[in-house]
């Protein structure tokens, strides 16, 4: 008798730079949310689709949880919290090396707040960089959380312990349809993903007060009858100054910039990409609700 298919969704919750993105492309076996060493690169509730012969796990990748410093923050901060509503499972992530921190024990508390009977995972991850006695500190201190069920220390990067990650939350699973094609793997539209890939060259590319306050548009997708895509995107920041140092001395950094996101468009279109990029700026856009639902993030 065939085993009964089972089906759920896991939120992906932890502070900055944990590796949340960096995990999630790994089970789902393909790059769909982007990863930098900026706080908060990713912005959006992006789902990431697992797909098995016996079950199917929808992860919800959140944005990195700290303080709200603008309006793009307040509405990430949503983000993240409203993703802990309804799903069958949530995975805490920490950082095996920095330790559970001032960020990660306000983070704990929240979650003791809003779980509820939620059960929650705990992965300590980065285990490949860190010292035996620095994850077991890390174990001791979540152990004396009740709500926190299982502590599976990972490493994301060289995916030590993810299959029994992905088995612990398997478990957590319950009987229920298959809620995506079993051959999608996000629920994000390719305009989106394309838009977040370019953003995430630029924010390895360039100088560190400017990332936060750069965000990216796509204006045109078209199909050439000859199987080439031409994309047109804007970059937009908030200062005039920001401005010049994108796009650098005789447009140098804007090339690098796409040079370096092109490779990874064009496998994600499988087509080759004519990809022109331009930069705009827009003051303050992080504050105004205008700007942040017309570069996708629905301030509702």
């Amino acid at each position: 008798m065939a085993k009964e298919f089972k089906s759920g969704f896991i939120t992906i919750i932890g502070s900055p730079n944990v590796g949340k993105s960096t995990l999630m492309n790994l089970l789902v076996g393909q790059k769909i949310s982007i990863v930098s060493e900026r706080a908060q690169t990713t912005r959006n509730r992006i789902a990431g689709v697992v797909t098995r012969k016996d079950y199917q796990i929808v992860f919800l990748d959140t944005p990195g949880v700290t303080g709200a410093k603008n309006r793009l923050g307040e509405y990430m901060l949503k983000v993240a919290y409203e993703s802990l509503n309804d799903v069958e499972c949530v995975l805490f992530m920490l950082d095996a090396v920095k330790g559970v921190r001032e960020m990660d024990e306000a983070l704990i508390e929240n979650l003791r707040g809003r779980v509820g009977s939620t059960p929650v995972v705990a992965a300590i991850n980065k285990t490949d960089a860190a010292t035996f006695d620095g994850i077991e500190t890390i174990r001791e201190r979540l152990e004396k959380e009740d709500f926190i069920k299982r502590i599976i220390p990972i490493s994301a990067e060289t995916g030590r312990n993810v299959d029994k990650l992905e088995e612990t939350l398997a478990s957590y699973l319950v009987p229920g349809p298959m809620y995506y094609p079993e051959d999608m793997v996000t629920d994000q539209p390719m305009r989106v993903i394309t838009a977040e890939m370019i953003r995430e060259k630029a924010l390895r590319s360039l100088r560190q007060e400017i990332p936060h306050g750069i965000g990216v548009e796509i204006e045109r997708i078209a199909l050439r009858e000859d199987g080439i895509n031409d994309i047109n995107a804007v970059i937009y920041c908030e200062r005039e100054s920001h401005k010049g140092i994108i796009i650098g001395g005789r447009g140098a950094m804007l090339k690098r910039i796409g040079s370096a996101a092109r490779p990874e468009i064009e496998t994600l279109f499988g087509t080759k990409v004519n990809l022109q990029l331009w930069v705009k700026v827009r003051p303050d856009w992080r504050n105004s609700a205008n700007a942040l639902r017309e570069l996708g993030y629905n301030d509702d």
